[in-house]
């Protein structure tokens, strides 16, 4: 018996959750939107209603703009159930959750899933060692707390985050030993391709540029089309070696971010034994939706990057647009209104991605940081390197989820969030087949951690 019936449960309080949350009850609908986070914001706008002005300062602009959203979120009327880690979704709109060491429950009629983006994973040599981060984490710990490294940094790898945290921390004053990024020239060729797109979306690629622009007049050292990427170190971080330009090159530091680009979380999806495709520009899965976001599952959308990479002015667009669908799923709008409000986002969403061609092939991960030599762990929980995976499929191994019965992998903490996509590659590379075809781990709940005693005490 759920604690709680609403007309729509939307999972996830970014750009994506907040929008949709706003368009439901702003046409009738009962809404709550849960979120693991104290505050909403997301990842993208993490504490922004708490963020102090020099913190809106350091992070700029497109930061600061999620402002405006969350104060609009906060007077919508939606019921916003904060600390609640969401451990299972079913077909039926059940929606499990933890929520200060109680587990509790919700139904409603219709769900939307926005739970937005996580990094790629970047399987080098050293990337387990103490004081290799993600760019996105760094990122979150300057977000929620105003912490920055205390000594300088390398940040390698490729795409925007990259970029727009070193121009971050060239403002917070964290020094920067090196930016190590591996877009080459074959890169910057395959993108040509795509670059009327790029120029209807200007405003986006001047963002980028004067970025750049800024970290090159800071004096921050770039080495470009950076191969042979190699963390040393035997305890900790102790340097950064690559091959740049044709010449082998090795950077001391205690701290690596590495980055490579963001995929959709896909976790509750897979779990809901959705339709999923393998999208090649992206090299991720994405679950299949229709033009409002659902899935193939009555009831149930989804909204944002866990769709699909799009950023946050696309995902705040997919949101509304999910949220229209909705309401009018739960009759509380007519199909002509919500055609009529959702024409106007369609346009905007259009215009937004049209960038997203050029940045998908500019931005392309090498394969030798997706595919790793066999000595690389790959599944960190259980310590599974890629050379184990291949042996794997040698003895007959033909996809992720017999990965487990043959090595545990993917079976630790994590659900194979840091090794899905690695697993899935590596598979796919070895039996020469497409990663389609080689499928991804069979996601079961809980979703998120949940003890025996937490069960028993609802029971």
């Amino acid at each position: 018996m759920a604690d709680m019936d609403v007309d729509i449960a939307i999972i996830g309080a970014g750009p994506a959750g907040m929008a949709a949350a706003i368009a439901a009850t702003a046409n009738g609908a009962r809404v709550a939107l849960l979120d693991e986070q104290d505050a909403c914001g997301g990842q993208i706008y993490r504490a922004i209603q708490s963020a102090p002005p020099e913190r809106l300062r350091i992070l700029g602009p497109d930061y600061a703009a999620g402002l405006a959203l969350a104060d609009r979120f906060a007077a919508s009327g939606a019921l916003h159930i904060a600390g609640a880690a969401v451990w299972q979704v079913t077909r039926e709109h059940t929606v499990h959750y933890l929520r200060g060491g109680r587990v509790a429950s919700l139904q409603a009629r219709q769900v939307i899933l926005c739970t937005g983006a996580m990094e790629r994973p970047f399987p080098i040599p050293g990337w387990t060692l103490p004081g290799v981060l993600t760019a996105g984490a760094a990122q979150i710990l300057l977000k929620s707390a105003d912490v920055v490294p205390a000594e300088p940094v390398v940040l390698a790898g490729c795409g925007p985050l990259l970029y727009l945290l070193g121009w971050q921390y060239v403002r917070a004053g964290v020094p920067i030993r090196a930016i190590v990024d591996t877009t080459d020239g074959a890169d910057h060729q395959r993108a040509l391709a795509h670059l009327g797109g790029a120029l209807a979306g200007w405003r986006y690629l001047k963002k980028g540029l004067a970025l750049m622009r800024a970290l090159k007049r800071s004096g921050v050292p770039f080495y470009k089309g950076a191969t042979g990427l190699h963390v040393e170190g035997e305890t900790a971080v102790q340097a950064l070696r690559f091959t740049s330009g044709g010449s082998a090159q090795r950077i001391e530091t205690r701290a690596v971010l590495l980055h490579q680009g963001v995929v959709p979380n896909t976790q509750f999806t897979w779990a809901l034994r959705a339709a999923h495709r393998w999208n090649d520009a992206q090299l991720c899965w994405q679950p299949m939706v229709d033009e409002w976001g659902a899935l193939d599952l009555p009831g149930i959308l989804v909204a944002g990057d866990g769709g699909g990479i799009g950023g946050a002015v696309a995902a705040a667009l997919q949101g509304e647009l999910a949220g229209l669908a909705a309401a009018h799923n739960v009759g509380k709008l007519d199909a002509a209104r919500r055609d009529r409000l959702a024409a106007p986002l369609r346009a905007a969403l259009r215009s937004n991605l049209r960038i997203r061609p050029f940045l998908d092939a500019l931005y392309r991960p090498k394969t030798a940081n997706r595919v790793p030599a066999d000595d690389v762990v790959v599944c960190r929980c259980e310590e599974v390197t890629a050379g184990d995976i291949r042996g794997f499929v040698q003895l007959g191994c033909s996809g992720p989820n017999q990965t487990k019965s043959f090595g545990r992998c993917g079976m630790g903490p994590c659900q194979g969030r840091q090794c899905g996509l690695t697993v899935t590659e590596i598979i796919a590379d070895a039996r020469n087949v497409s990663p389609q075809e080689v499928g991804y781990y069979r996601i079961r709940p809980p979703i998120k951690p949940v003890t025996l005693g937490e069960l028993a005490r609802e029971a």
